[in-house]
């Protein structure tokens, strides 16, 4: 029975690359996902230390480990020929590079996964076979596909006593602008990308959590008209301009920041200096297990 190119098929929906899978494609092949396996929770890495003469043992922190994940199922196709080029297509996209894997659950998800085991293709008929591949996200999290983005300016303040001044004296002041408030749905914490366009003096970033308590960012240097620096908070990595690193520059005493499950975090841009065109970018993806 022939498929109707672009129709949902019942099951299990995943996209891996360009090849989607539980769906039909615009060739008429019909790509059957039957399996998805380790999709539900990663491993976990921790020790166990028994206490010397004593009952018990003394626990390490628990870590979530890479996430293995097999999709197996069947391809139908209208010939053999098709066959033959949907099986090659799946290998391609099972690569050993970073490719992104959708699933479509209610609240659509992905993760970066690479191949790290052999395909498995078996022919039923020469129209029809089985698959199985697997691949690894090294980074644990699923997270969701809306990326989201929020951008400011430095803090200015408006109002406030303005000499020479007269009775009555108009004390109060409002400050505007210089915060971003990021917001993680996920059930585990998610790591943004902080993004500080110049030009700007030595600034620093302020993430309250929260718990109440603040972990800054200070960056040592001033960012020339144009100057981009990429903060990325889950590699630790400080990027000047897309190609030079400036970690040394940067000091986080009290830890990187983070977006905790289900909560959200409160980041302040500052700097010694207002300038108007000086920007903080965050931009994140809520995160689950």
């Amino acid at each position: 029975m022939p498929y109707t190119p672009g129709a949902a098929l019942d099951g299990l929906r995943a996209t891996l690359g360009d090849v989607a899978l539980g769906a039909v494609d615009s060739a008429g092949v019909a790509w059957r996902l039957q399996t998805l396996e380790g999709w539900d929770a990663p491993d976990v890495r921790a020790e166990v230390t028994e206490r010397e003469g004593d009952h018990g043992a003394w626990a390490s922190p628990v870590y979530l480990g890479a996430r293995p994940i097999t999709l197996a199922g069947t391809i139908v196709a209208p010939s053999q020929r098709q066959l033959e080029q949907a099986m090659d297509r799946l290998r391609v996209a099972a690569g050993l590079s970073d490719t992104l894997l959708t699933v479509w659950e209610t609240t659509p998800k992905q993760a970066l996964v690479r191949r790290s085991g052999k395909p498995l293709m078996q022919y039923v008929t020469d129209t029809t076979a089985t698959y199985s591949v697997m691949v690894t996200a090294a980074d644990p999290r699923r997270y969701g596909t809306d990326l989201q983005t929020l951008t400011t300016g430095l803090p200015t303040v408006t109002g406030g006593l303005t000499l020479p001044a007269t009775t009555p004296w108009l004390l109060s002041a409002t400050t505007t602008d210089g915060l971003l408030q990021t917001v993680n749905e996920g059930d585990f914490e998610t790591r943004p990308i902080l993004t500080v366009t110049g030009p700007v003096l030595a600034p620093v970033i302020q993430a309250q959590m929260p718990a109440g308590h603040v972990r800054i960012l200070t960056y040592s240097q001033d960012l020339a008209d144009g100057d981009v620096l990429t903060i990325d908070t889950d590699a630790h990595s400080v990027i000047l301009n897309g190609d030079v690193s400036r970690r040394r520059f940067l000091a986080a005493p009290s830890g990187w920041p983070v977006i905790p499950a289900q909560s959200a975090t409160t980041f302040f841009f500052t700097s010694t200096a207002y300038n108007p065109t000086a920007t903080l970018t965050a931009t994140w993806r809520s995160a689950w297990q």
